[in-house]
C-alpha cells in the first residue's frame, strides 16, 4: 500500500487544483465572453465606418451641379425651359391598331394597303405614310342626320 504521507499529499494537491479551477473558471469564461464581445463590436464598427464612407461619398456627389440637376430631373421630374417632355399616361394599356381603310385589326405590315396587291414596296410604304398622316376615321360612318334622339349636354350645377 501507499504510505500515508503520499495519500495526504495527494488529497491536498487535489483540493488545491479543485480550488484553483473553481476560482479561475469564471474568470476565464468572462475573458472569453469579453473577447467575443470585442470582436462583435469591431465588426459592427467596421460596418458603421463603411456606411459613413458611403454616406460621405454621396454627400460629396451633391456638391456636383450636374448630379443635382440629374437628381432633380429623375426624382422630381424637373425640366429646363424649352425641353420637350414626353410622359406615358398609362403604360399598361394597349390599344389595338385598326386599319383606317379596311376597319380590321392590323397584325403586321403596312397600313392602308392590300397585302395581296402586287405593288412595289416603296409605293406601299408611301401609302402607309399617307394613311398615318391623314385624319382618323370616325368609328361609325353617318349616312345623314339620324332620326333617333340626339344626346344633349347635361346642365352643370
Amino acid at each position: 500500500m501507499l504510505p500515508e504521507v503520499l495519500t495526504v499529499r495527494l488529497v491536498v494537491l487535489s483540493v488545491v487544483v479543485l480550488l484553483a479551477l473553481v476560482l479561475l473558471l469564471p474568470t476565464i469564461r468572462g475573458a472569453v465572453q469579453q473577447s467575443a464581445e470585442i470582436d462583435r463590436l469591431r465588426t459592427e464598427l467596421a460596418r458603421h465606418d463603411a456606411e459613413r464612407d458611403r454616406l460621405e461619398v454621396e454627400l460629396a456627389r451633391w456638391e456636383d451641379r450636374t448630379y443635382v440637376i440629374e437628381q432633380a430631373r429623375s426624382r422630381l421630374q424637373f425640366v429646363f425651359p424649352g425641353d420637350k417632355v414626353w410622359r406615358t399616361l398609362d403604360a399598361d394599356t394597349v390599344v389595338e391598331d385598326i386599319d383606317p381603310l379596311t376597319g380590321e385589326a392590323v397584325d403586321a405590315g403596312p397600313v392602308g394597303t392590300d397585302p395581296a396587291s402586287d405593288v412595289p414596296w416603296y409605293q406601299s410604304v408611301w401609302e402607309s405614310v399617307q394613311v398615318a398622316d391623314g385624319p382618323s376615321p370616325s368609328p361609325e360612318p353617318s349616312d345623314g342626320p339620324s332620326s333617333g334622339p340626339s344626346p344633349s349636354p347635361s346642365p352643370s350645377p
